[in-house]
């Protein structure tokens, strides 16, 4: 009851009309202060029990369970457009169902309602490198290119892979040498960008990034095992063995120097050397499934069936999902009469590759 209505009753002679009316007024304070209270208590407890339904929805979707969590989410949008967090959370299980327009759109209605929110901004960026937007990407990528604990994919290799895309070579080197700890113009760093180069299938600027790493280091250890599989690349075979012998010479306990200069011969079709050289790789890694293959190549290639058996089936042991060994153990066993065994691989084989066939993803 009010203090001041209560003096007033207890303090002053009244008629009792009067004083029946003040107790009412009394009463209905009390009920609205009441409700006021609880109103406000409401108001405090509503973000908190959204932030608990938020957190329980991430959940679901690193479990696996984004289309149940989108559902629940786009009835948390109905109800309220505004309520922090839900159209980024929305991206992300879009973006677990490689839905990218609509995540893209989603997390662009997040940084409406929050322009700092850094969790949407990397993740948009990262929609918009896979909707094969680079140039757009860019610009997000480089404010929001840390970690975060949501952070599932390095920004800064995206951030990388989209300078590449835009022939922004120099930008990519430093974002590939940040993201490894390495000075930007560091030969380290031009051998690093080298190798993604030619991940990416930019040969020429590959070539020229990694002579430059050895123009700045001539002792640089891989550097020139890169030559050589650029050489590889265009095909250049003679160049390709000169590199790899370079580097076998500099680096002599690199068993991929071996590895690959045995890839070189065989494709020249110096099988003695290149059996010399897949045979010298086993030595130094005997745990590596290449060379064992490569051998197994090399030996059919030579007739010998027995031996290229031999470390065609080691391989098999150490790689069963491997489908080049299936096949060529296939035409071993068919080379020594072992009709049932050739036809079996052969069919793992073809199994296994068309297990690893990459599936065209449905244009939503």
């Amino acid at each position: 009851m009010c203090p001041l209505v209560c003096k007033l009753m207890f303090t002053m002679d009244l008629p009792k009309s009067l004083r029946k009316a003040l107790t009412l007024f009394a009463m209905m304070t009390v009920v609205s202060s009441a409700k006021g209270q609880q109103s406000g208590s409401n108001m405090v407890n509503a973000p908190s029990n959204a932030i608990a339904n938020l957190t329980q929805l991430r959940q679901m979707i690193d479990r696996g369970h984004a289309a149940d969590a989108l559902q629940q989410l786009d009835q948390l949008k109905s109800q309220s457009s505004n309520l922090p967090g839900v159209d980024r959370l929305r991206g992300v299980a879009l973006y677990t169902q490689n839905r990218f327009a609509e995540a893209d759109s989603a997390f662009a209605s997040a940084l409406k309602l929050d322009t700092s929110d850094e969790e949407a901004t990397q993740m948009r960026g990262l929609t918009l490198f896979r909707l094969g937007k680079p140039a757009e990407a860019i610009p997000l990528l480089e404010k929001a290119h840390s970690w975060t604990k949501e952070t599932r994919t390095d920004p800064s290799y995206v951030l990388a892979l989209c300078y590449i895309d835009t022939r922004r070579y120099d930008d990519a080197r430093h974002a590939f040498a940040s993201q490894y700890g390495f000075p930007p113009d560091s030969a380290a760093a031009y051998l690093l960008a080298a190798r993604m180069f030619l991940r990416r299938e930019y040969v020429p600027v590959a070539k020229e990034s990694a002579i430059k790493a050895l123009d700045l280091d001539p002792k640089l250890p891989m550097a020139h095992v890169l030559l050589g599989e650029i050489a590889l690349a265009g095909e250049h075979l003679d160049d390709a063995i000169a590199e790899f012998e370079k580097e076998r010479v500099q680096n002599p306990l690199e068993a991929s120097s071996y590895d690959r200069l045995g890839d070189a011969y065989t494709r020249a079709g110096d099988y003695t050397r290149a059996q010399q050289a897949l045979q010298q790789a086993l030595l130094l890694e005997p745990n590596s499934t290449g060379p064992y293959i490569l051998l197994g190549k090399v030996l059919l290639k030579r007739q010998d069936a027995v031996n290229a058996a031999m470390y065609l089936e080691r391989a098999a042991k150490m790689d069963p999902g491997n489908s080049m060994t299936h096949s060529l153990l296939g035409q071993a066993y068919r080379l020594l009469g072992r009709v049932e065994d050739a036809t079996r691989q052969t069919e793992l084989a073809q199994k296994l590759q068309s297990a690893n066939q990459p599936k065209l993803q449905e244009i939503r």
